[in-house]
């Protein structure tokens, strides 16, 4: 599945829950709906950092990112859900488009985020989508949407 193809399938389901529902949290330490759909806001503005680098220069080493201090500054808990919801489906758009526009021998080059292994940003284009649907599932899970 693309990214657009994700955010098409997802925009309207997203959009059907109330505040209510995004903002209930199971406990203090487990992120709301709100919180997550703001990881991927985060994830993404990380992510397309690395995609135009990558594409750039290969062999690269990029950092991670502290993602449970990122969703904290994000204030996400506090925000109007439809907003986010907005700024998530335009910023995925974004990067979807941003994906297209990587020059075909990119694909190939390298990088270690983090420590990690070695990927190609192929790798992480495809891995990024697999990343949103693996928060998206656990969105649905937390709201019984």
């Amino acid at each position: 599945m693309t990214l657009t193809d994700l955010v098409a399938h997802t925009l309207p389901r997203l959009q059907a829950l109330t505040d209510a529902q995004a903002s209930a949290k199971a406990s203090p330490d487990v992120w709301s709906a709100k919180e997550i759909l703001g990881h991927l806001i985060d994830s993404g503005v990380n992510n397309h950092a690395r995609f135009v680098r990558v594409s750039r220069q290969s062999g690269l080493e990029l950092p991670g990112y502290a993602q449970n201090e990122w969703v904290a500054a994000g204030g996400y808990g506090a925000r109007a859900w439809a907003d986010l919801v907005s700024l998530w489906a335009a910023y995925q758009l974004q990067l979807a488009h941003v994906i297209t526009l990587l020059p075909p021998p990119s694909l190939a080059h390298t990088v270690r985020v983090g420590g990690g292994e070695a990927v190609t940003l192929e790798f992480l284009t495809t891995d990024y989508v697999a990343h949103q649907q693996h928060h998206l599932n656990q969105l649905w899970e937390r709201t019984g949407a």
